[in-house]
């Protein structure tokens, strides 16, 4: 059996494939020209840059697996491919604690400007080391503040155990009801129970001092011009979950007025291409959609949809 890892794969994930049986073919092949080629194979794994929509789906009934290297299937028609037969899988657990730590880069980052300081000081920190120092010099601390996450599934409670470790207060809001405490591992095979509160996203919005978002794509933003009328004067905002869940144009009108005082960006309404307002603007911390990016994550992805794939191809 033919399969194609067409935004590719760990070795370690190709190796277990192929010492399973598998041929593992890993050039990626363009989405223009997947129509044509992609029946070839038995299975195929994508991460976010390809998409499997019902026309491609429809082209390929000798597709038998989708597997995505990731969390969200945002760009698979997943319900279709079902439909049709096809198993799709995906590896929601092993990359969560990858990105919450891209949230809390993007945190630390934006109290204490790193964000701004990285542009200005290659171009002005000989000649105006006094004045930089100065106006990056009125940081804060996240101990003590309030990190409200939306959303709580495996990422949102992984940020929220970053956060408690470093002292934080975590509020929450999810669609279901959820734990009234995570478990903290720590160094030394210490493990410590913290509390943690749910309530209403309102709730959420109005009483955070930072804000972390973790919900799949919806049809309309999570936080758009009236939820922002509603932050916290000076609040910061990260986004590492999908483009299109903060209003972007809104954004930037919160940071130019003062309303949000940082934001963080992973992932943007028009990747590859975000529009320039966001990628020019100085109160932002912009990273390419790299919340799984680790070498650590891409280990256990490739892994774990390497045993997907063969629990699915060799029923």
């Amino acid at each position: 059996m033919r399969i194609l890892a067409n935004d590719g794969i760990d070795p370690i994930g190709k190796q277990i494939l192929e010492a399973a049986g598998f041929e593992v073919d890993t050039v990626h092949i363009p989405q223009e020209e997947l129509a044509a080629r992609l029946n070839s194979y038995d299975a195929v794994t994508v991460r976010s840059a390809t998409k499997l929509r019902q026309e491609l789906i429809d082209l390929c009934p000798n597709i038998k697996v989708i597997g995505r290297g990731g969390v969200g299937m945002d760009n698979i028609d997943v319900d279709y491919a079902r439909s049709k037969g096809i198993t799709v899988v995906n590896t929601p657990a092993a990359s969560s604690h990858s990105v919450a730590e891209l949230v809390f880069a993007h945190l630390l980052n934006g109290v204490r400007f790193l964000y701004d300081s990285n542009r200005q000081m290659p171009v002005s920190g000989a000649t105006k080391f006094g004045a930089l120092k100065k106006a990056y010099g009125a940081g804060s601390e996240l101990q003590g503040k309030t990190l409200g996450v939306v959303g709580f599934g495996r990422i949102g409670r992984e940020t929220a155990k970053i956060g408690l470790g470093l002292g934080m207060n975590v509020i929450y809001s999810d669609l279901f009801e959820g734990p009234m405490s995570l478990t903290l591992n720590l160094s030394g095979d210490i493990q410590v129970e913290v509390p943690v509160k749910q309530a209403d996203i309102e709730t959420v919005l109005r009483e955070s001092d930072f804000i972390s978002l973790h919900v799949p794509f919806t049809d309309k933003p999570v936080i758009g011009k009236e939820e922002f009328e509603i932050l916290k004067d000076g609040v910061g905002l990260v986004n590492a979950s999908r483009g299109g869940v903060i209003d972007e144009l809104a954004l930037v009108d919160a940071l130019n007025t003062g309303k949000v005082a940082f934001a963080g960006l992973d992932v943007y309404d028009d990747e590859p291409t975000p529009r320039v307002e966001i990628l020019t603007h100085p109160k932002i911390s912009l990273t390419p959609h790299i919340g799984a990016a680790t070498n650590e994550a891409q280990e256990r992805i490739g892994e774990e949809l390497a045993t997907l794939l063969i629990e699915n191809l060799k029923k």
